[in-house]
């Protein structure tokens, strides 16, 4: 009588050998499943970037099944042009007019799921002067040299909100752009007497005793005339070419973003973010202040309605080239 030991051994080589074939072949299948999906996504370095900075600290990205990589910007038309070269998904925080500027051009380029407020109470935009400046209001800045924050959008506005008030370019005042990282030092040196800046360079300028606010909420209370009116000068956004190949990609990305969104409008804990990213001094973080940051689903039709006529004026003074519907480039998620 044979033994039944050398055909069990078989059978249990056999077996062996097909749950390790079959443990492969769900090791192929779930990897790439498994495996977060990568995105681009351009920063300016500016307080409206803060949804990214929590939603990728706070691991929001992450448990979303993403890995996204920033890209950092020094001025708004290079980051428009790697949206159009497709070098990035989509950004954290892009200036509205010149979002509507190239979407005249090049339709969907820059498609927002969200869009910040910003006025006198919700700060980003902003004239400052020196600490030894005698101006107390804009029409004080007559005989003035200034600076602007970087990009078409941010000199276009600082000069027609000067205009509102009486003051001609080129005869009352000059202004030139400069980029963030080194509008401090400028006032500092003394090279210019004041600026129109956007945060968090004000907060820091203020708090090293370089300059002082002069007046914040400008384009509020001086283009759109109404101080309490929400401009939408910046927002979050994803390219159509993002939406329409990777379509559940970019819907996992607008949840996530949502939750950065909820986080830095109701915790005051993610201004901490700002010394981890953007060189802001632990003193300085806790007061720079902040826009309200609003998902597009979640706009009432009077904010539509004021963003379309900031996008108008944006017309009106030359940065957007033709007129254009706002909600043909506001995306709910």
């Amino acid at each position: 009588m044979k033994s039944p030991e050398p055909a069990r051994t078989a059978r249990r080589g056999l077996m062996h050998a097909s749950v390790a074939l079959l443990a492969l072949a769900a090791g192929l299948v779930a990897g790439p499943a498994n495996a977060a999906d990568k995105i681009k996504v351009g920063v300016f370095l500016g307080n409206s970037a803060l949804p990214y900075y929590v939603a990728a600290d706070r691991g929001y990205f992450a448990k979303a099944g993403l890995e996204t990589e920033p890209v950092v910007f020094a001025t708004y038309p290079l980051m428009i042009q790697a949206m159009v070269a497709g070098d990035i998904d989509a950004v954290a925080n892009l200036v509205t007019l010149e979002g509507a500027n190239i979407n005249t051009r090049r339709a969907g380029t820059a498609m927002y799921i969200s869009i910040n407020g910003q006025n006198a109470k919700y700060i980003t935009e902003q004239f400052i002067v020196r600490t030894a400046s005698t101006a107390q209001s804009l029409k004080d800045l007559k005989g003035s040299k200034l600076l602007s924050a970087a990009g078409p959008a941010n000199i276009g506005t600082a000069r027609a909100v000067l205009a509102k008030v009486g003051l001609v370019d080129g005869k009352d005042f000059t202004i030139q752009e400069q980029q963030g990282g080194v509008q401090v030092g400028a006032l500092q040196a003394g090279l210019f007497d004041g600026g129109y800046v956007i945060e968090p360079v004000a907060t820091v300028a203020i708090a090293q005793g370089v300059a002082r606010r002069l007046e914040a909420g400008v384009i509020s209370t001086y283009l759109l005339e109404r101080k309490d009116a929400f401009s939408y000068a910046a927002g979050g956004a994803v390219t159509t070419k993002f939406m329409t190949e990777r379509p559940e990609v970019a819907a996992r990305y607008a949840q996530a973003w949502s939750q950065g969104v909820q986080d830095a409008n109701n915790d005051a804990s993610t201004r901490e973010l700002f010394v981890k990213y953007m060189n802001v001094s632990p003193a300085v973080a806790p007061v720079v202040p902040m826009v309200k940051f609003t998902m597009v689903k979640d706009l009432k039709a009077d904010d539509v309605a004021d963003f379309q006529r900031f996008v108008d004026l944006g017309v009106g003074f030359g940065v957007v080239k033709e007129k254009i519907d706002v909600k043909t480039f506001l995306k709910a998620y």
